[in-house]
């Protein structure tokens, strides 16, 4: 019966890790790109409230990046923003259906150039939902609520600045499985196998 109950507690902790690691998020890909170019940026939106579906999204234009094109998606219309100097600043999606039930997400996808000198573009999203609840996604990336962050490698000095216009769905394996996810999956499969191992030496300790 203990080593039963040794190995129920274990996989709830388990199931419990997996749980809160695979917690969906606002994410805009593709993950990496270069100083110069020209790419098409995607945003993944999931739905994460079971009761209300999102129906309002919107994305603050970092000034590493100029956006000047937006992909027009079935079932949303979308607003844009633009400072003194005609620089888009923000670009709002808004349902005109149903929105995103909880079992569902969505792509939106718009193109623009990469900085010269940029680093890093940070993605801040804001979600909101028919309850009227918004989610901001603005926290750094150890946070309950990250944005998404854009590494920026240099060009090199042979590029055109036509970049590699890498996708959401160009980053995915012959799987079907997003490569950046790997991380994640390796930290799970780590965590599992050192609980494995400690209700093994556990049960010979008892035995």
């Amino acid at each position: 019966m203990m080593k039963k109950s040794v190995v129920y507690t274990a996989v709830f902790f388990i199931m419990m890790l997996f749980a809160s690691t695979a917690s969906a998020h606002v994410v805009v890909y593709p993950k990496e790109t270069v100083q110069g170019t020209y790419e098409k940026f995607t945003v993944r939106v999931p739905s994460e409230e079971e009761a209300s579906p999102t129906i309002k999204v919107e994305i603050a234009i970092p000034a590493e990046v100029n956006i000047t094109r937006f992909e027009p998606k079935s079932g949303w219309s979308y607003e844009i923003t633009r400072d003194d100097t005609d620089k888009i600043t923000s670009v709002v999606w808004t349902a005109e259906e149903q929105g995103l039930s909880y079992t569902e997400f969505a792509d939106f996808n718009m193109q623009g150039k990469v900085d010269e000198e940029a680093q890093e573009i940070v993605w801040k999203a804001y979600q909101t939902y028919e309850n009227g609840t918004t989610v901001e996604w603005i926290g750094a990336p150890d946070a309950d609520k990250p944005a998404s962050v854009t590494a920026v490698t240099p060009g090199s000095p042979e590029s055109d600045g036509h970049g590699h216009g890498q996708t959401a769905a160009d980053s995915e394996d012959e799987n079907g499985e997003s490569s950046n996810d790997l991380p994640l999956y390796v930290s799970i499969g780590s965590a599992i196998v050192s609980v494995a191992a400690l209700i093994i030496a556990f049960t010979r300790k008892k035995a």
